[in-house]
């Protein structure tokens, strides 16, 4: 099993033991025993997640941008040198395979993350243009730095951080160490992440724990992660959706659109941008023939009390969030949906859930069911559609 440059340090400051693995690598649940402590670190100060088993491959080349142009979703085209941007790549059918973030360094160089290997797939669509494509995971660890806190721990040792906009990134110096600072994480909160020269890992870590000691800075693993993530309305691989190339059927397929990732699209419908997968995705948005549309949902408080108290049970407020999809149902109890995540929200103090229903019953305010056992019994709650994300402070963008 694989560790990442910064386990050395961050494994001592871990009580519990208890890890999962991230395409081969050792994650951390929880670094204590209590999640919850790790996720209001991130809500109310500053937390630290390490992110290094994202793969990342470099793009270079006079035909980069063409490459990137014709395979992800996103028109990286309008990215400028410093910026970033949130990103997916389809089949030809158009269908998600994978997310990731791609990051601008200059004319023809760039940086690109990913959840799964992508790097074959990439090369087979270069094959003729002069572009150079490198696997640099192993060389870089990336250490997110998230919470409200986030900017003065890290302006105490770069001070370009107090001028970086949403989705901006610039190379700096900490601990006399070349690193790339960018305002991005996947928390819904004001945070940035550094991508660090593997060797010099643990020296970019110490420094940051010791700037953040002021501010109660701590780690915080998957387990706080996937209610932050929840709360931010991000959607997450092999939950949300599956690689289309290794779903067994369209059932777990799903398009950008269906997603509720429209908002990548632009030019699409009217034949201005093509990238693998477009056509299908262009049929798709003129024809109106998606078959789901994602969309919050948040559940009525007085209906789940109700349920449980009736079955003498006491209300549960879990932040764990379940690990199973749950059927959603119209007042006929008709079949209309399911909810991928599903979670008690800390800091709204309420259940939401992210949810693939029918595009006609997505509007906000939509009243549904969400399905639940209850005493071995299976009942439903009421719960209403709502836009997402459900937690998206201002500090998150602005300066």
């Amino acid at each position: 099993m694989r560790t990442t440059p910064f386990h050395a340090r961050l494994s001592e400051l871990n009580d519990q033991g208890l890890y999962t693995h991230w395409q081969g690598t050792l994650s951390p649940l929880r670094y204590t025993h209590a999640p919850k402590h790790e996720y209001f670190a991130v809500r109310n100060g500053v937390g630290v997640f390490d992110t290094s088993p994202l793969f990342k491959y470099a793009v270079r080349g006079r035909d980069a941008e063409r490459l990137l142009a014709g395979a992800l979703t996103r028109d990286v085209r309008a990215c400028r040198p410093g910026q970033a941007q949130y990103t997916a790549w389809c089949d030809d059918d158009g269908h998600v395979m994978h997310d990731g973030v791609v990051f601008r360094h200059g004319q023809d160089e760039f940086l690109l993350t990913a959840a799964r290997p992508a790097l074959s797939w990439f090369e087979e669509l270069g094959a003729g243009l002069q572009v150079e494509l490198e696997d640099v995971t192993d060389d870089f660890g990336m250490l997110a730095v998230q919470g409200p806190r986030s900017r003065a721990v890290l302006g105490a040792l770069a001070p370009e951080v107090q001028g970086l906009t949403y989705f901006d990134h610039v190379n700096t110096k900490i601990a006399d160490t070349e690193v790339t600072l960018s305002r991005t994480g996947y928390t819904g909160d004001l945070g940035y992440e550094l991508t660090v020269p593997a060797d010099s890992a643990t020296d970019v870590l110490d420094a940051v724990l010791e700037a953040g000691r002021d501010h109660s800075i701590r780690p915080f693993g998957e387990e706080a992660l996937m209610t932050l993530r929840i709360e931010a309305g991000l959607a997450l691989i092999d939950v949300e959706w599956h690689d289309a190339r290794l779903a067994f059927s369209d059932a777990d397929r799903v398009t950008p659109k269906e997603l509720g990732w429209g908002w990548m699209l632009g030019g699409v419908r009217n034949g201005e941008r093509r990238f693998v997968g477009s056509e299908a995705i262009r049929r798709e948005l003129e024809q109106g023939t998606s078959r789901w549309a994602t969309t919050g949902i948040v559940v009525d408080w007085a209906d789940w009390d109700r349920l449980h108290r009736e079955a003498g049970l006491f209300p549960p407020k879990s932040e764990h969030p379940l690990p199973y999809e749950s059927l959603v149902l119209d007042d006929e109890r008709r079949e209309v949906g399911y909810c991928t995540s599903f979670v008690y929200s800390p800091v709204l103090q309420q259940h939401i859930g992210i949810a693939r229903v029918r595009p006609d019953l997505s509007t906000p305010g939509t009243d549904l069911r969400l399905e639940l056992a209850i005493n071995h019994h299976n009942t439903t709650v009421r719960v209403r559609t709502t836009r997402m994300p459900f937690f998206d402070p201002p500090r998150k963008k602005e300066q």
